[in-house]
Protein backbone atom coordinates (compact mmCIF):
# COMPACT_ATOMS: atom_id res chain seq x y z
CA UNK A 1 0.00 0.00 0.00
CA UNK A 2 1.48 3.69 -1.05
CA UNK A 3 0.28 6.89 -0.19
CA UNK A 4 -1.36 8.00 -3.85
CA UNK A 5 -4.50 8.50 -4.02
CA UNK A 6 -6.43 6.19 -6.43
CA UNK A 7 -9.74 7.09 -6.06
CA UNK A 8 -11.45 10.06 -4.19
CA UNK A 9 -15.19 10.50 -3.47
CA UNK A 10 -15.83 14.08 -2.61
CA UNK A 11 -19.42 15.17 -0.90
CA UNK A 12 -21.05 12.49 -3.31
CA UNK A 13 -24.72 12.26 -2.79
CA UNK A 14 -27.43 10.13 -4.83
CA UNK A 15 -31.32 10.77 -5.05
CA UNK A 16 -33.82 8.75 -6.62
CA UNK A 17 -36.65 10.02 -8.54
CA UNK A 18 -40.07 8.09 -9.09
CA UNK A 19 -43.34 9.12 -9.76
CA UNK A 20 -42.11 12.95 -8.98
CA UNK A 21 -40.91 12.21 -5.02
CA UNK A 22 -36.97 12.43 -4.78
CA UNK A 23 -35.88 10.17 -1.75
CA UNK A 24 -31.86 10.56 -1.14
CA UNK A 25 -30.24 7.35 -1.30
CA UNK A 26 -26.58 8.74 0.01
CA UNK A 27 -26.20 12.28 1.89
CA UNK A 28 -22.67 13.84 1.35
CA UNK A 29 -20.20 10.97 2.07
CA UNK A 30 -16.86 11.67 1.43
CA UNK A 31 -13.76 8.48 1.46
CA UNK A 32 -10.35 8.24 -0.46
CA UNK A 33 -8.72 4.69 -1.51
CA UNK A 34 -4.89 4.50 -2.00
CA UNK A 35 -3.32 2.36 -4.65
CA UNK A 36 -2.93 -1.30 -3.18
CA UNK A 37 -5.55 -0.38 -0.18
CA UNK A 38 -8.38 -2.03 0.35
CA UNK A 39 -11.48 -0.45 2.15
CA UNK A 40 -14.90 -2.03 3.17
CA UNK A 41 -17.83 0.09 3.23
CA UNK A 42 -19.92 -1.84 5.67
CA UNK A 43 -23.44 -1.53 6.63
CA UNK A 44 -26.98 -3.29 7.05
CA UNK A 45 -28.95 -3.52 3.81
CA UNK A 46 -30.47 -0.20 2.42
CA UNK A 47 -27.47 1.85 3.95
CA UNK A 48 -26.40 3.46 0.40
CA UNK A 49 -23.20 0.85 0.25
CA UNK A 50 -24.07 -0.22 -3.23
CA UNK A 51 -25.53 2.27 -4.76
CA UNK A 52 -22.10 4.40 -3.24
CA UNK A 53 -20.08 1.83 -5.47
CA UNK A 54 -22.03 1.80 -8.06
CA UNK A 55 -22.01 5.70 -8.74
CA UNK A 56 -17.85 5.31 -9.51
CA UNK A 57 -18.98 3.46 -12.87
CA UNK A 58 -21.96 5.40 -13.31
CA UNK A 59 -24.07 1.85 -13.30
CA UNK A 60 -27.27 3.83 -11.08
CA UNK A 61 -30.08 3.61 -13.47
CA UNK A 62 -30.22 7.49 -14.92
CA UNK A 63 -32.18 9.92 -15.16
CA UNK A 64 -33.86 8.09 -12.54
CA UNK A 65 -30.85 8.23 -10.31
CA UNK A 66 -29.51 11.58 -10.10
CA UNK A 67 -26.37 13.57 -8.13
CA UNK A 68 -27.16 16.40 -6.45
CA UNK A 69 -23.44 16.65 -4.90
CA UNK A 70 -20.17 15.51 -4.84
CA UNK A 71 -17.20 14.68 -6.95
CA UNK A 72 -15.79 10.92 -7.59
CA UNK A 73 -12.21 11.57 -8.62
CA UNK A 74 -9.83 9.03 -10.21
CA UNK A 75 -6.26 9.52 -11.87
CA UNK A 76 -7.60 13.01 -11.78
CA UNK A 77 -11.17 12.88 -13.42
CA UNK A 78 -14.21 13.73 -12.27
CA UNK A 79 -16.16 10.44 -13.59
CA UNK A 80 -19.72 12.26 -12.55
CA UNK A 81 -18.80 14.24 -15.42
CA UNK A 82 -17.38 11.75 -17.72
CA UNK A 83 -19.52 11.04 -20.69
CA UNK A 84 -20.24 7.49 -22.26
CA UNK A 85 -17.28 6.78 -24.79
CA UNK A 86 -15.07 8.06 -21.58
CA UNK A 87 -17.16 5.80 -19.05
CA UNK A 88 -16.73 2.60 -21.24
CA UNK A 89 -12.69 3.14 -21.32
CA UNK A 90 -12.64 3.47 -17.68
CA UNK A 91 -15.23 0.21 -17.13
CA UNK A 92 -13.04 -2.79 -16.96
CA UNK A 93 -9.65 -1.35 -18.02
CA UNK A 94 -9.31 0.91 -14.92
CA UNK A 95 -12.20 -0.05 -12.79
CA UNK A 96 -13.72 -3.49 -12.74
CA UNK A 97 -16.43 -4.80 -10.52
CA UNK A 98 -17.61 -8.22 -9.37
CA UNK A 99 -21.22 -8.69 -8.07
CA UNK A 100 -22.97 -10.41 -5.20
CA UNK A 101 -24.76 -13.09 -7.16
CA UNK A 102 -23.08 -14.46 -10.19
CA UNK A 103 -25.77 -16.79 -11.29
CA UNK A 104 -27.54 -13.82 -12.41
CA UNK A 105 -24.08 -11.45 -13.57
CA UNK A 106 -23.23 -14.27 -15.78
CA UNK A 107 -25.05 -14.84 -19.30
CA UNK A 108 -26.97 -17.94 -19.19
CA UNK A 109 -26.91 -18.19 -23.09
CA UNK A 110 -22.69 -18.27 -22.95
CA UNK A 111 -19.91 -20.18 -22.65
CA UNK A 112 -17.10 -19.31 -20.05
CA UNK A 113 -14.95 -19.06 -22.59
CA UNK A 114 -16.98 -16.38 -24.88
CA UNK A 115 -18.02 -13.84 -21.97
CA UNK A 116 -14.19 -13.70 -20.30
CA UNK A 117 -12.81 -13.40 -24.29
CA UNK A 118 -15.62 -10.81 -24.68
CA UNK A 119 -13.40 -8.19 -22.54
CA UNK A 120 -10.25 -8.94 -24.01
CA UNK A 121 -11.23 -8.38 -27.42
CA UNK A 122 -13.50 -5.35 -26.79
CA UNK A 123 -11.08 -3.28 -24.58
CA UNK A 124 -7.53 -4.92 -25.96
CA UNK A 125 -8.68 -5.92 -29.59
CA UNK A 126 -7.56 -9.31 -29.05
CA UNK A 127 -7.84 -11.93 -31.72
CA UNK A 128 -9.17 -15.44 -30.89
CA UNK A 129 -6.20 -17.26 -30.62
CA UNK A 130 -4.59 -14.47 -27.99
CA UNK A 131 -7.89 -13.99 -26.17
CA UNK A 132 -8.32 -17.88 -25.46
CA UNK A 133 -4.54 -18.37 -23.94
CA UNK A 134 -5.25 -15.25 -21.34
CA UNK A 135 -8.81 -16.41 -20.72
CA UNK A 136 -7.13 -20.26 -19.71
CA UNK A 137 -4.00 -17.75 -17.91
CA UNK A 138 -6.75 -16.14 -15.85
CA UNK A 139 -9.31 -19.20 -15.04
CA UNK A 140 -5.65 -21.03 -13.96
CA UNK A 141 -4.53 -17.49 -11.83
CA UNK A 142 -8.47 -18.22 -10.24
CA UNK A 143 -7.77 -21.61 -8.73
CA UNK A 144 -10.16 -23.57 -11.59
CA UNK A 145 -8.76 -26.55 -11.91
CA UNK A 146 -8.60 -28.29 -15.05
CA UNK A 147 -9.31 -24.64 -16.99
CA UNK A 148 -9.03 -26.68 -20.64
CA UNK A 149 -12.54 -28.62 -19.28
CA UNK A 150 -14.40 -25.67 -18.09
CA UNK A 151 -14.12 -23.21 -21.56
CA UNK A 152 -17.24 -24.74 -22.97
CA UNK A 153 -18.89 -24.98 -19.73
CA UNK A 154 -22.43 -22.95 -19.27
CA UNK A 155 -22.69 -20.89 -16.01
CA UNK A 156 -25.86 -23.78 -14.77
CA UNK A 157 -22.78 -26.24 -14.60
CA UNK A 158 -20.81 -24.75 -12.31
CA UNK A 159 -20.34 -24.79 -8.69
CA UNK A 160 -21.16 -21.58 -6.46
CA UNK A 161 -17.66 -21.23 -6.31
CA UNK A 162 -16.72 -22.19 -9.14
CA UNK A 163 -19.13 -18.91 -10.98
CA UNK A 164 -17.51 -16.24 -8.54
CA UNK A 165 -14.06 -17.21 -9.64
CA UNK A 166 -15.14 -17.05 -13.34
CA UNK A 167 -16.35 -13.74 -12.10
CA UNK A 168 -13.08 -12.70 -10.58
CA UNK A 169 -11.39 -13.63 -13.97
CA UNK A 170 -14.01 -11.91 -15.68
CA UNK A 171 -12.84 -8.54 -13.37
CA UNK A 172 -9.28 -9.29 -13.68
CA UNK A 173 -8.77 -9.67 -17.34
CA UNK A 174 -7.55 -6.39 -17.89
CA UNK A 175 -5.55 -5.65 -14.64
CA UNK A 176 -8.00 -3.16 -13.21
CA UNK A 177 -5.72 -0.36 -10.43
CA UNK A 178 -9.57 -0.82 -8.43
CA UNK A 179 -11.52 -3.76 -7.78
CA UNK A 180 -15.13 -3.33 -6.13
CA UNK A 181 -16.53 -5.95 -4.91
CA UNK A 182 -20.00 -6.16 -3.75
CA UNK A 183 -20.73 -8.57 -1.39
CA UNK A 184 -18.51 -11.54 -3.32
CA UNK A 185 -19.00 -13.66 -0.64
CA UNK A 186 -22.31 -14.01 0.56
CA UNK A 187 -23.99 -16.83 -1.20
CA UNK A 188 -20.95 -19.08 -0.56
CA UNK A 189 -20.41 -21.31 2.00
CA UNK A 190 -18.06 -21.23 4.81
CA UNK A 191 -14.97 -23.01 3.40
CA UNK A 192 -15.75 -21.27 -0.40
CA UNK A 193 -16.22 -18.38 0.98
CA UNK A 194 -12.27 -18.32 3.00
CA UNK A 195 -11.07 -19.85 -0.64
CA UNK A 196 -12.43 -16.76 -2.33
CA UNK A 197 -11.22 -14.13 0.26
CA UNK A 198 -7.75 -15.75 0.01
CA UNK A 199 -8.15 -15.58 -3.59
CA UNK A 200 -8.86 -12.25 -3.34
CA UNK A 201 -6.16 -11.12 -1.09
CA UNK A 202 -3.58 -13.35 -3.53
CA UNK A 203 -4.27 -11.45 -6.37
CA UNK A 204 -4.62 -7.65 -4.99
CA UNK A 205 -0.84 -8.95 -3.85
CA UNK A 206 0.24 -9.77 -7.06
CA UNK A 207 -1.27 -7.06 -9.41
CA UNK A 208 -1.06 -4.17 -6.91
CA UNK A 209 -4.18 -3.74 -7.28
CA UNK A 210 -6.09 -1.47 -4.34
CA UNK A 211 -10.02 -2.71 -3.79
CA UNK A 212 -13.24 -1.22 -2.47
CA UNK A 213 -15.07 -3.99 -0.41
CA UNK A 214 -18.79 -4.32 -0.03
CA UNK A 215 -19.96 -6.05 2.97
CA UNK A 216 -22.07 -6.61 5.97
CA UNK A 217 -20.00 -9.33 7.50
CA UNK A 218 -17.86 -7.56 10.13
CA UNK A 219 -15.22 -10.90 10.29
CA UNK A 220 -14.34 -10.61 6.62
CA UNK A 221 -13.23 -7.00 7.56
CA UNK A 222 -11.49 -7.52 10.64
CA UNK A 223 -8.97 -9.97 8.71
CA UNK A 224 -9.35 -8.45 5.01
CA UNK A 225 -9.35 -4.68 4.97
CA UNK A 226 -7.46 -1.55 5.66
CA UNK A 227 -9.36 0.65 6.40
CA UNK A 228 -13.69 0.66 7.42
CA UNK A 229 -16.04 3.35 6.26
CA UNK A 230 -19.34 2.36 8.54
CA UNK A 231 -22.67 3.32 6.60
CA UNK A 232 -26.34 3.63 7.61
CA UNK A 233 -29.19 5.76 6.34
CA UNK A 234 -27.14 6.94 3.38
CA UNK A 235 -24.16 8.45 5.87
CA UNK A 236 -20.51 7.59 6.71
CA UNK A 237 -21.01 7.70 10.52
CA UNK A 238 -17.62 6.28 11.48
CA UNK A 239 -14.58 5.65 9.35
CA UNK A 240 -10.89 5.00 9.84
CA UNK A 241 -8.13 1.67 10.43
CA UNK A 242 -9.78 -1.75 11.00
CA UNK A 243 -7.98 -2.36 14.27
CA UNK A 244 -9.21 1.64 15.52
CA UNK A 245 -12.65 1.23 14.76
CA UNK A 246 -12.83 -2.61 15.88
CA UNK A 247 -11.16 -1.77 19.24
CA UNK A 248 -12.56 1.48 19.78
CA UNK A 249 -15.72 2.37 18.25
CA UNK A 250 -16.67 5.83 18.71
CA UNK A 251 -20.68 5.75 16.95
CA UNK A 252 -23.56 4.08 18.54
CA UNK A 253 -24.30 2.13 15.27
CA UNK A 254 -20.50 1.08 14.97
CA UNK A 255 -21.13 -0.81 18.54
CA UNK A 256 -24.36 -1.89 17.11
CA UNK A 257 -23.08 -3.61 14.69
CA UNK A 258 -20.06 -5.42 16.23
CA UNK A 259 -22.47 -6.81 18.98
CA UNK A 260 -24.86 -7.89 16.41
CA UNK A 261 -23.63 -11.27 16.00
CA UNK A 262 -25.84 -14.34 17.27
CA UNK A 263 -25.31 -15.17 21.06
CA UNK A 264 -26.94 -16.71 23.57
CA UNK A 265 -26.87 -20.62 24.31
CA UNK A 266 -29.08 -23.26 23.03
CA UNK A 267 -31.32 -25.17 25.12
CA UNK A 268 -29.61 -27.62 27.35
CA UNK A 269 -29.36 -31.15 26.39
CA UNK A 270 -32.35 -33.44 28.03
CA UNK A 271 -31.88 -36.85 27.12
CA UNK A 272 -35.18 -37.47 28.83
CA UNK A 273 -37.40 -35.94 26.43
CA UNK A 274 -39.07 -37.80 24.33
CA UNK A 275 -38.25 -38.06 21.22
CA UNK A 276 -40.59 -35.83 18.46
CA UNK A 277 -38.89 -37.24 15.06
CA UNK A 278 -36.59 -40.32 14.48
CA UNK A 279 -35.33 -41.54 11.18
CA UNK A 280 -33.40 -44.61 10.78
CA UNK A 281 -31.11 -45.53 7.86
CA UNK A 282 -32.80 -42.98 5.68
CA UNK A 283 -31.74 -42.76 1.74
CA UNK A 284 -32.54 -40.79 -1.19
CA UNK A 285 -31.38 -41.69 -4.29
CA UNK A 286 -32.16 -40.27 -7.54
CA UNK A 287 -31.68 -42.51 -10.34
CA UNK A 288 -29.16 -41.26 -13.29
CA UNK A 289 -30.65 -43.25 -16.42
CA UNK A 290 -29.33 -43.42 -20.03
CA UNK A 291 -29.64 -44.78 -23.12
CA UNK A 292 -32.34 -44.84 -25.72
CA UNK A 293 -34.41 -46.90 -23.22
CA UNK A 294 -33.34 -44.80 -20.20
CA UNK A 295 -32.20 -47.45 -18.00
CA UNK A 296 -30.84 -46.65 -14.58
CA UNK A 297 -27.06 -47.05 -14.75
CA UNK A 298 -26.31 -44.97 -11.29
CA UNK A 299 -27.57 -42.83 -8.15
CA UNK A 300 -26.96 -39.96 -7.00
CA UNK A 301 -26.94 -40.85 -2.98
CA UNK A 302 -28.12 -37.24 -2.25
CA UNK A 303 -29.29 -39.07 1.32
CA UNK A 304 -27.10 -42.07 2.13
CA UNK A 305 -28.07 -43.66 5.19
CA UNK A 306 -28.74 -40.87 7.55
CA UNK A 307 -29.79 -41.42 11.47
CA UNK A 308 -31.50 -38.15 13.05
CA UNK A 309 -33.56 -38.08 16.30
CA UNK A 310 -35.00 -35.02 17.50
CA UNK A 311 -36.32 -34.56 21.13
CA UNK A 312 -38.91 -32.04 22.45
CA UNK A 313 -37.71 -29.03 22.54
CA UNK A 314 -34.42 -29.42 21.44
CA UNK A 315 -32.39 -28.50 18.33
CA UNK A 316 -30.73 -30.74 15.97
CA UNK A 317 -28.26 -28.67 13.45
CA UNK A 318 -27.61 -30.08 10.60
CA UNK A 319 -24.21 -28.35 8.47
CA UNK A 320 -22.53 -28.94 5.44
CA UNK A 321 -21.79 -26.77 2.05
CA UNK A 322 -24.14 -26.77 -0.64
CA UNK A 323 -24.92 -29.81 -2.10
CA UNK A 324 -24.02 -31.79 0.97
CA UNK A 325 -27.48 -33.05 1.04
CA UNK A 326 -28.90 -30.74 4.05
CA UNK A 327 -32.01 -30.09 2.75
CA UNK A 328 -32.95 -32.95 1.02
CA UNK A 329 -32.86 -34.82 4.43
CA UNK A 330 -34.94 -32.46 5.55
CA UNK A 331 -37.83 -32.57 3.16
CA UNK A 332 -37.12 -36.49 3.18
CA UNK A 333 -38.27 -35.97 7.29
CA UNK A 334 -41.15 -34.49 6.35
CA UNK A 335 -42.37 -36.56 3.79
CA UNK A 336 -42.31 -34.16 0.79
CA UNK A 337 -39.92 -36.11 -0.99
CA UNK A 338 -40.15 -40.37 -1.38
CA UNK A 339 -37.25 -41.60 1.09
CA UNK A 340 -36.43 -45.42 2.12
CA UNK A 341 -35.59 -46.29 5.46
CA UNK A 342 -38.05 -45.81 8.97
CA UNK A 343 -39.39 -42.06 9.27
CA UNK A 344 -41.43 -41.84 13.41
CA UNK A 345 -43.30 -38.51 14.20
CA UNK A 346 -44.46 -38.91 17.67
CA UNK A 347 -43.66 -42.52 17.98
CA UNK A 348 -45.82 -43.19 15.17
CA UNK A 349 -44.44 -45.32 11.39
CA UNK A 350 -45.09 -42.33 8.98
CA UNK A 351 -43.25 -43.58 6.11
CA UNK A 352 -45.48 -45.70 4.65
CA UNK A 353 -48.24 -42.87 5.32
CA UNK A 354 -49.81 -41.90 1.57
CA UNK A 355 -50.33 -38.28 0.66
CA UNK A 356 -53.84 -37.99 2.12
CA UNK A 357 -53.06 -39.98 5.59
CA UNK A 358 -49.82 -37.15 6.00
CA UNK A 359 -52.11 -34.00 5.63
CA UNK A 360 -53.74 -34.35 8.92
CA UNK A 361 -49.79 -34.24 10.61
CA UNK A 362 -48.62 -31.38 8.58
CA UNK A 363 -50.09 -28.73 10.96
CA UNK A 364 -47.91 -30.32 13.54
CA UNK A 365 -44.83 -30.69 11.22
CA UNK A 366 -44.19 -27.08 9.79
CA UNK A 367 -41.09 -25.50 7.73
CA UNK A 368 -39.76 -22.02 7.55
CA UNK A 369 -37.57 -21.45 4.16
CA UNK A 370 -34.79 -19.29 3.24
CA UNK A 371 -35.97 -16.53 1.24
CA UNK A 372 -38.50 -14.93 2.67
CA UNK A 373 -39.30 -12.85 0.16
CA UNK A 374 -39.97 -15.91 -2.47
CA UNK A 375 -41.81 -18.09 0.25
CA UNK A 376 -44.80 -15.23 0.83
CA UNK A 377 -47.40 -15.08 -1.58
CA UNK A 378 -46.81 -10.97 -3.36
CA UNK A 379 -50.70 -11.17 -4.10
CA UNK A 380 -51.89 -12.04 -0.17
CA UNK A 381 -51.77 -9.73 2.84
CA UNK A 382 -49.87 -10.99 5.53
CA UNK A 383 -53.42 -11.55 7.17
CA UNK A 384 -54.01 -13.83 4.87
CA UNK A 385 -50.69 -15.63 4.46
CA UNK A 386 -50.24 -16.63 8.05
CA UNK A 387 -54.33 -16.96 8.62
CA UNK A 388 -53.93 -19.50 5.41
CA UNK A 389 -52.86 -23.15 7.47
CA UNK A 390 -55.83 -22.16 10.05
CA UNK A 391 -58.10 -22.17 6.67
CA UNK A 392 -56.98 -25.55 6.16
CA UNK A 393 -56.58 -27.57 9.10
CA UNK A 394 -58.89 -25.93 11.11
CA UNK A 395 -62.03 -25.24 8.72
CA UNK A 396 -64.79 -24.79 11.76
CA UNK A 397 -63.01 -21.72 13.45
CA UNK A 398 -64.65 -18.37 12.98
CA UNK A 399 -63.37 -15.27 10.56
CA UNK A 400 -63.02 -13.46 13.73
CA UNK A 401 -61.22 -16.47 15.48
CA UNK A 402 -59.22 -16.88 13.27
CA UNK A 403 -58.18 -12.86 12.82
CA UNK A 404 -57.46 -13.35 16.38
CA UNK A 405 -54.92 -16.01 16.31
CA UNK A 406 -53.11 -14.13 13.05
CA UNK A 407 -52.93 -10.87 15.08
CA UNK A 408 -50.90 -13.22 18.33
CA UNK A 409 -49.10 -15.20 16.31
CA UNK A 410 -47.62 -11.78 14.65
CA UNK A 411 -47.10 -9.84 18.06
CA UNK A 412 -45.79 -13.19 19.30
CA UNK A 413 -42.61 -13.24 16.39
CA UNK A 414 -42.93 -9.16 17.62
CA UNK A 415 -44.85 -7.53 14.38
CA UNK A 416 -47.09 -5.10 14.84
CA UNK A 417 -50.66 -6.92 14.71
CA UNK A 418 -52.12 -3.34 12.99
CA UNK A 419 -49.54 -4.65 9.68
CA UNK A 420 -51.64 -7.87 9.18
CA UNK A 421 -53.19 -6.43 5.87
CA UNK A 422 -50.44 -5.12 4.08
CA UNK A 423 -48.44 -6.82 2.02
CA UNK A 424 -44.96 -8.66 1.86
CA UNK A 425 -43.21 -5.42 -0.39
CA UNK A 426 -43.99 -3.35 2.80
CA UNK A 427 -41.43 -5.09 4.97
CA UNK A 428 -38.06 -5.42 5.42
CA UNK A 429 -36.43 -8.59 5.15
CA UNK A 430 -35.92 -9.37 8.93
CA UNK A 431 -39.96 -8.58 9.10
CA UNK A 432 -40.86 -10.94 6.06
CA UNK A 433 -38.74 -13.92 7.71
CA UNK A 434 -40.90 -13.26 11.10
CA UNK A 435 -44.01 -13.49 8.60
CA UNK A 436 -42.24 -16.99 7.60
CA UNK A 437 -42.31 -18.09 11.17
CA UNK A 438 -45.74 -16.71 12.38
CA UNK A 439 -46.82 -18.47 9.42
CA UNK A 440 -45.78 -21.53 10.68
CA UNK A 441 -46.31 -20.52 14.51
CA UNK A 442 -49.62 -19.81 14.20
CA UNK A 443 -50.42 -23.62 13.84
CA UNK A 444 -48.70 -24.05 17.19
CA UNK A 445 -46.46 -27.23 15.94
CA UNK A 446 -44.42 -29.49 17.63
CA UNK A 447 -41.57 -29.90 14.98
CA UNK A 448 -40.24 -27.04 12.99
CA UNK A 449 -37.52 -27.59 10.08
CA UNK A 450 -35.44 -24.24 9.60
CA UNK A 451 -34.06 -24.33 6.43
CA UNK A 452 -31.05 -21.38 6.58
CA UNK A 453 -33.76 -19.02 8.07
CA UNK A 454 -31.45 -16.14 8.49
CA UNK A 455 -28.78 -16.72 5.90
CA UNK A 456 -30.38 -13.77 3.42
CA UNK A 457 -30.09 -11.28 6.66
CA UNK A 458 -27.94 -8.82 7.94
CA UNK A 459 -26.17 -9.38 11.03
CA UNK A 460 -28.35 -7.89 13.77
CA UNK A 461 -31.30 -9.43 12.05
CA UNK A 462 -29.69 -12.84 12.02
CA UNK A 463 -29.33 -12.08 16.18
CA UNK A 464 -32.90 -11.05 16.26
CA UNK A 465 -34.60 -13.76 14.96
CA UNK A 466 -31.95 -16.62 16.16
CA UNK A 467 -33.35 -15.06 19.71
CA UNK A 468 -36.85 -14.89 18.74
CA UNK A 469 -36.59 -18.36 17.88
CA UNK A 470 -35.15 -19.46 20.80
CA UNK A 471 -38.10 -17.84 22.81
CA UNK A 472 -40.41 -19.50 20.73
CA UNK A 473 -38.58 -23.04 21.44
CA UNK A 474 -38.75 -22.80 25.35
CA UNK A 475 -41.92 -21.10 25.21
CA UNK A 476 -43.78 -24.21 23.55
CA UNK A 477 -40.82 -26.87 23.81
CA UNK A 478 -40.74 -26.87 19.72
CA UNK A 479 -38.31 -29.66 18.73
CA UNK A 480 -35.84 -27.83 15.64
CA UNK A 481 -34.60 -28.96 12.96
CA UNK A 482 -31.83 -26.45 12.13
CA UNK A 483 -30.09 -26.48 8.22
CA UNK A 484 -27.46 -23.86 7.74
CA UNK A 485 -24.30 -23.45 6.48
CA UNK A 486 -23.19 -20.49 8.72
CA UNK A 487 -21.91 -22.20 11.49
CA UNK A 488 -22.09 -19.16 13.96
CA UNK A 489 -26.20 -19.34 14.32
CA UNK A 490 -25.44 -22.90 14.61
CA UNK A 491 -23.53 -23.04 17.36
CA UNK A 492 -26.03 -20.39 19.27
CA UNK A 493 -29.45 -22.60 18.87
CA UNK A 494 -27.93 -26.40 18.51
CA UNK A 495 -27.47 -28.57 21.59
CA UNK A 496 -27.10 -31.73 18.70
CA UNK A 497 -25.55 -31.02 15.32
CA UNK A 498 -24.60 -33.08 12.57
CA UNK A 499 -22.08 -32.44 9.93
CA UNK A 500 -22.75 -33.82 6.28
CA UNK A 501 -20.80 -34.12 3.21
CA UNK A 502 -22.05 -35.94 -0.23
CA UNK A 503 -25.21 -37.37 1.37
CA UNK A 504 -23.24 -38.67 4.11
CA UNK A 505 -22.74 -38.34 7.97
CA UNK A 506 -18.94 -37.27 8.29
CA UNK A 507 -19.62 -35.91 12.58
CA UNK A 508 -22.15 -36.44 14.61
CA UNK A 509 -22.65 -35.65 18.15
CA UNK A 510 -22.95 -32.86 21.24
CA UNK A 511 -22.80 -28.86 19.68
CA UNK A 512 -19.82 -28.48 22.27
CA UNK A 513 -17.76 -31.38 20.82
CA UNK A 514 -18.25 -30.82 17.29
CA UNK A 515 -17.26 -26.95 17.95
CA UNK A 516 -14.68 -27.25 20.20
CA UNK A 517 -13.37 -30.80 19.59
CA UNK A 518 -13.80 -31.73 16.14
CA UNK A 519 -12.91 -35.15 15.19
CA UNK A 520 -12.62 -35.47 11.14
CA UNK A 521 -10.56 -33.16 8.82
CA UNK A 522 -13.46 -31.69 6.97
CA UNK A 523 -14.90 -30.54 9.95
CA UNK A 524 -12.06 -28.81 11.35
CA UNK A 525 -11.93 -27.31 7.85
CA UNK A 526 -15.50 -25.98 8.48
CA UNK A 527 -14.59 -24.91 11.97
CA UNK A 528 -11.64 -23.32 10.71
CA UNK A 529 -13.29 -21.65 7.38
CA UNK A 530 -16.05 -20.18 10.25
CA UNK A 531 -14.46 -19.05 12.69
CA UNK A 532 -11.70 -17.51 11.94
CA UNK A 533 -11.90 -17.22 8.12
CA UNK A 534 -8.73 -19.34 7.08
CA UNK A 535 -8.22 -21.03 4.06
CA UNK A 536 -10.01 -24.20 4.15
CA UNK A 537 -7.28 -27.18 3.50
CA UNK A 538 -6.61 -27.96 -0.36
CA UNK A 539 -9.27 -30.71 -1.29
CA UNK A 540 -12.13 -29.86 0.91
CA UNK A 541 -14.02 -27.78 -2.20
CA UNK A 542 -12.93 -28.78 -5.38
CA UNK A 543 -13.18 -25.32 -7.39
Amino acid sequence: MTNEKLLSVEDLSVAFTQGGRETLAVDRISFEIHKGETVALVGESGSGKSVSALSVLKLLPYPAASHPSGRILMHGKDLLTAGDAEMRKVRGNDVSMIFQEPMTSLNPLHVVEKQIAEILMVHRGMGETQARARVLELLHQVGIREPEKRLKSYPHQLSGGQRQRVMIAMALANEPDLLIADEPTTALDVTVQAQILELLKALKKRQGMAMLFITHDLGIVRKFADRVCVMTGGKIVEQGPVAEIFDNPQHSYTKHLLAAEPKGQPPATDKDKPIIVQADDLKVWFPVKRGFLRKTVDHIKAVDGIDVKVRQGQTLGIVGESGSGKTTLGLAILRMISSKGKITFNGADIQANSWKEMRPLRRDMQIVFQDPYGALSPRMSVADIVGEGLQVHFPGISAEERDRKVAKALEEVGLDASTRHRYPHEFSGGQRQRISIARAMVLEPKFVMLDEPTSALDMSVQAQVVDLLRDLQKAHGLAYLFISHDLKVVRALANEVIVMRQGKVVEQGPAEQIFDAPQTDYTKALMAAAFRLEAAPEGVVSA
